[in-house]
């Protein structure tokens, strides 16, 4: 994961086919992509379950890229030790579900991995702003979490903007992740608007040629860079 102003393209295995992850994850990084997404739901904190440690631990095995752990999870500190021990590079915890957040990046620090918080549409950027200059990333819901091949929110736009002013304003560079209905039209603007790092799930591998689709994606969010 690199710093902010760098783009980059994470496939998120969430609508890849689960019964060919290693697959996925192959061609993925084979078509260039930076990152691999692995979003982890636990039915309580979104309405949906999908993978854990013991699934990373296997695509870890056969990825040659970062993977990116998104934890759409309660109590999220009882699992960061197990997913970076599974080979999470990065894990990025909701500021929703978090009692003590301060604590809960230090301890994912702790491990190794790389410390992100996300926060959900209606969460607005002032909430991590005590805890700001101490994140390696922050990842901007686009969508309500949950499940994959939602609509964009319009007004994630201005939320990146002021997000990339709060960071910049305690001198911190981390990269501003973005995920939920990132596709071709989207990517431009939302990278136009300060994302450094896109998430794409449906658009990727709801396509009939996934790694067309990771070098499209990359050529309109770069125009999102020139604007």
């Amino acid at each position: 994961m690199k710093g902010a102003g760098t783009l980059q393209i994470a496939p998120s295995l969430l609508s890849a086919d689960f019964a060919a992850l290693g697959d996925a994850v192959r061609l993925a990084q084979d078509a260039g992509a930076d990152l691999i997404h692995f979003d982890v739901m636990d039915g309580h904190f979104v309405p949906n379950i999908t993978m854990g440690p013991p699934v990373l631990a296997s695509l870890s095995r056969v990825a040659r890229v970062p993977i990116d752990v998104h934890l759409m999870i309660e109590s999220p500190d009882r699992y960061v030790e197990a997913f970076a021990k599974a080979g999470a590079s990065s894990i990025a915890v909701h500021a929703e579900a978090v009692v003590h957040l301060h604590r809960t990046v230090h301890f994912i620090k702790m491990t190794g991995a790389r410390a992100g918080v996300a926060l959900n549409p209606a969460t607005p950027v002032a909430a991590l702003t005590d805890i700001a200059g101490d994140l390696d990333y922050v990842l901007i819901m686009t969508v309500n979490p949950g499940f994959g091949g939602q609509t964009f929110i319009p007004r994630s736009e201005s939320k990146v903007r002021a997000m990339r002013e709060l960071l910049t304003a305690c001198g911190s560079q981390a990269p501003i992740a973005v995920d939920g209905g990132i596709d071709l039209h989207t990517a431009p603007r939302i990278v136009a608007a300060g994302a450094d790092i896109l998430v794409a799930g449906n658009a990727v591998f709801g396509s009939a040629d996934p790694a067309r689709a990771i070098h499209e994606l990359r050529a309109a969010a770069a125009a999102g860079v020139a604007s």
